[in-house]
C-alpha cells in the first residue's frame, strides 16, 4: 500500500472513529435527560465568523430546544399563524414541516410565552413526539407523516395560565409522561407512544395558592438500574409517581414554607435525577433541596431522606446540572454557584455574565456552556476552580432562551432567528 493509500485508510478510520463516538441528544436535556454528554474535541470559542459550520434562518420564534438523532434535528417554531415541527438535516438544509395547529398568544411579549413553540419535542429514533402550547400533540415519522395527534385541552381541559404551557413531556420505553399544572387543573397522564392514548391520568393533589398552581416545569424519569420512576415538580411540592399508575411514592414539602407563604413562587426550574441524588429547585433564589432518591411518604424539612437542603440559592429559570459530584446552578441575572453535591456546602460565587439566562446550562468535555437570552454563550472550567474560558457572541439581537445541544461534535444553539451549527474547524 503507497503512502497516498495508507493517508486516505487512516483519514476514514479517524472518520468512522469520530462517527461512532457521536452521540444523540433526543430529549431537551441530552441522552440521560442531565444535561451532561460525553463528546470530546468541541470548540471553545466561536463568533459569527469562527468554527460555524452553517446557520439556518428559522420562520418564526420558539423557546424549545432542538433534538438531534443522526443525521436529523427536530424543532418547533412559529411559522406565520402557525406552529410547526421542522426536520433540518445535520448540513443544514430544511426537509419537512409538521403542523402543530395555531400560535398562542400567552403571556407577555418578550417572556418566552409568546408563540406557543415552547415544549421541546424528544424522539426514539424511529418517531418524533411535539407538544405546542395551544395543547396539540403529536407524533411524526423521520419521513413528515403524522402517525397520530391529539389537544390536550380537549382532552383534560382549557389551560389557564399566565404565561403558556411549557412543560416538556418526557419519553421513557414506549410512553410518554405528561404534566399540566395550572388554574384550570393539575393533570399528570401518562399516554402510548404508539397512538397517543391515555394509560392512565391523575388529579395531582396541593394546597398551593394563586400563581403557585402555574408549573412551568417539566416531568423527568429517575432511573437507577431497573428501578424507576416519574418525578413531578410544581404547586409548592415535588412528587414522585409510579409508572404504571401513577401512585404517590413520596412528596417533598416545605418548598414554600406555609408560615411565610409566597403566592407568586410558582417553579420554572425542573429538578435533575440522577441515580443517587435528586437536585430539587424552588424559584426567586429561594430553597433548594438534594434528596435521597430512596424517599418514601412525606419529606418535610430536616427528614432523613434530605441529602442536604438551603434556604437560599435556586436560580428562576435555568435547571440545575450535577457534573462529578458539583452541582452548578445558574442564576437569571447570569451568576454561577457551585455545590458540593454530597453536602451541599457552597465552593464558589462568580458573576459569569450581566445578561438575563434563561437557558439550562450544559456539560461536555470539560466544560460548562452557559446560554444568555442576548446570544452569548460563556464557556466555564468545570470543576472546584472558577475560570471563564470564553464568552462567545452570535447575534446580540436574537432572542435565545433554548439550552445549548450537542451531538456528532457539534454544538447547535437555537435562536428566535436562528439555528447555529458550531463546529472545530481544522
Amino acid at each position: 500500500m503507497n503512502a497516498f493509500r495508507l493517508f486516505r485508510a487512516a483519514v476514514l478510520i479517524a472518520l468512522l472513529a469520530g462517527a461512532a463516538r457521536a452521540e444523540n441528544w433526543p430529549q431537551w436535556r441530552g441522552p440521560n435527560n442531565d444535561g451532561i454528554s460525553t463528546e470530546k474535541k468541541l470548540p471553545t470559542t466561536w463568533s459569527k465568523d469562527k468554527n460555524v459550520a452553517w446557520k439556518l434562518t428559522l420562520p418564526g420564534p420558539g423557546s424549545s430546544t432542538p433534538v438531534v438523532w443522526g443525521d436529523k434535528i427536530f424543532l418547533t417554531a412559529q411559522d406565520g399563524k402557525k406552529l410547526v415541527l421542522m426536520c433540518v438535516s445535520t448540513a443544514g438544509k430544511e426537509l419537512w414541516k409538521g403542523d402543530l395547529g395555531p400560535m398562542v398568544r400567552s403571556g407577555r411579549p418578550g417572556f418566552g410565552g409568546e408563540g406557543g413553540a415552547n415544549p421541546s419535542s424528544s424522539t426514539d429514533g424511529k418517531a418524533v413526539y411535539a407538544f405546542a402550547a395551544n395543547g396539540d400533540f403529536a407524533a411524526f415519522d423521520f419521513t413528515g407523516k403524522e402517525l397520530w395527534r391529539f389537544n390536550a385541552q380537549e382532552r383534560y381541559g382549557k389551560f389557564r395560565i399566565q404565561f403558556g404551557i411549557q412543560s416538556t413531556p418526557v419519553l421513557h420505553g414506549d410512553r410518554l409522561y405528561l404534566q399540566l399544572l395550572h388554574d384550570g387543573g393539575q393533570k399528570v397522564a401518562c399516554l402510548d407512544k404508539a397512538d397517543g392514548k391515555e394509560k392512565w391520568a391523575i388529579d395531582r393533589e396541593s394546597d398551593g395558592r394563586a400563581e403557585n398552581k402555574h408549573g412551568y416545569t417539566s416531568p423527568f424519569i429517575w432511573k437507577k438500574g431497573k428501578e424507576a420512576y416519574l418525578v413531578v415538580h410544581g404547586n409548592d411540592y415535588t412528587t414522585a409517581h409510579e409508572l404504571k399508575d401513577g401512585a404517590e411514592i413520596w412528596r417533598v414539602g416545605d418548598l414554600n414554607p406555609k408560615g411565610r407563604y409566597n403566592p407568586t413562587l410558582r417553579f420554572v426550574a425542573s429538578p435533575v435525577c440522577l441515580p443517587d441524588l435528586i437536585v430539587i429547585p424552588t424559584a426567586k433564589q429561594q430553597g433548594v433541596v438534594g434528596l435521597k432518591p430512596g424517599a418514601k411518604g412525606k419529606v418535610n424539612k430536616g427528614d432523613k431522606s434530605e441529602q442536604w437542603r438551603l434556604a437560599r440559592g435556586t436560580p428562576d429559570v435555568p435547571s440545575p446540572l450535577v457534573h462529578d459530584g458539583i452541582v452548578y446552578l445558574v442564576g437569571e441575572g447570569g451568576s454561577l454557584t457551585t455545590l458540593d453535591a454530597k453536602t451541599g456546602k457552597e465552593i464558589y460565587k462568580k458573576q459569569v455574565n450581566s445578561d438575563t439566562h434563561w437557558a439550562s446550562p450544559v456539560y461536555a468535555d470539560g466544560k460548562i456552556y452557559i446560554q444568555s437570552w442576548g446570544g452569548t454563550t460563556s464557556v466555564v472550567q468545570a470543576g472546584k476552580d472558577y475560570k471563564v474560558l470564553a464568552r462567545n457572541t452570535l447575534d446580540p439581537d436574537d432572542t435565545t432562551l433554548a439550552s445549548p445541544v450537542i451531538s456528532g461534535g457539534r454544538i447547535y444553539l437555537r435562536g428566535y432567528k436562528t439555528l447555529w451549527a458550531i463546529e472545530e474547524k481544522k
